[in-house]
């Protein structure tokens, strides 16, 4: 079995278009849901949903946002 290094040298040694395929593949691998974490994000949009709407969470505009990063 290859180790991380070996694979890397082989697979560098791929056309561009095949060293993407293969990043995208990795990816996709690594890329798995995790009911857990999704179910925490969900709290999380949640509470700051209704924080908002009770207007208890201070917003900012869109061209504030973009002046301050201009």
């Amino acid at each position: 079995m290859l180790n991380s290094q070996e694979l890397y040298q082989q697979a560098n040694q791929l056309p561009p278009l095949e060293k993407l395929r293969l990043a995208e593949l990795l990816l996709a691998d690594l890329d798995v849901p995790n009911p857990e974490i999704d179910a925490i994000w969900r709290d999380e949009a949640q509470k700051r949903w209704l924080a908002y709407q009770n207007g208890e969470l201070k917003t900012v505009s869109y061209e504030a946002v973009m002046q301050k990063y201009k």
